[in-house]
């Protein structure tokens, strides 16, 4: 069915999205190196490939007049879904390119920040690009060719989230959601609620343990001060 395509073709754009954002958050790291750029740009252009395919099969599903009410409720969801992915994918893209002109590969100008994570990236690529191992091209110009070409193409997805919203008008706050309000946040809730009771707990614990660290103390000032006064009875009295 139609909506099962548009709703695969969502899902692996989210997917491939969400790697890229994985990715992007490495670089300037000590994990970043010129695969990890390489990795970068290939997802970044499938999710753009994944990204003209969806935008062509939404668009021309909600401008067709013959589809039901409730097929034409489904499809909007879904535009207002993709609408929101191109955005965070933009926003990522621009991230990527302020990185990359910030810690350039070739040329260093700043030191690596210590992020705390550490390991390869590969695993990530490959899953975006649904392959067992990625291939790496040799090359040295990652720093100027790909940040050129990064910046093109942050204009053209530019240009498409605007010819979007040209082309179908979907207002996101006439769309209505298949779940009920806060329903996402039930667990979240329930998780809150629960960190809420164990901080209690570890708190009447932290309490009981200061009272018994204060019992120690007084005991041991005790005994110091009978000490000394039964050291200063013996001093006097055989002095």
């Amino acid at each position: 069915m139609v909506k099962d395509e548009c709703k695969m073709l969502l899902d692996a754009l989210n997917k491939v999205s969400a790697c890229y954002r994985h990715l992007v958050i490495c670089a300037g790291g000590t994990s970043d190196s010129q695969n990890l750029r390489e990795e970068l740009k290939k997802t970044r252009r499938k999710a753009q490939v994944l990204a003209v395919a969806n935008k062509n099969k939404l668009i021309t599903i909600l401008k067709d007049k013959t589809i039901s009410k409730d097929d034409r409720a489904e499809f909007e969801r879904l535009w207002v879904l993709f609408s929101t992915c191109m955005e965070v994918l933009e926003i990522d893209m621009r991230r990527a390119l302020e990185l990359g002109q910030e810690f350039p590969l070739n040329v260093p100008t700043k030191h690596l920040i210590q992020t705390g994570m550490i390991g390869g990236t590969s695993a990530v690529a490959a899953r975006a690009m649904n392959v067992q191992n990625m291939n790496y091209e040799e090359g040295n110009n990652i720093d100027i060719v790909d940040l050129t070409d990064l910046e093109q193409e942050i204009n053209e997805v530019g240009e498409m989230i605007y010819e979007m919203e040209m082309k179908v008008n979907v207002l996101q706050w006439t769309v209505e959601a298949k779940q009920g309000p806060g329903s996402e946040l039930k667990s979240t809730a329930s998780a809150g609620v629960s960190s809420l009771a164990v901080m209690s707990v570890s708190g009447g614990g932290n309490d009981k343990l200061c009272d018994t660290s204060k019992v120690f103390a007084g005991a041991m000032f005790s005994a110091v001060l009978i000490i000394a006064i039964a050291l200063a009875v013996c001093i006097v009295k055989f002095a």
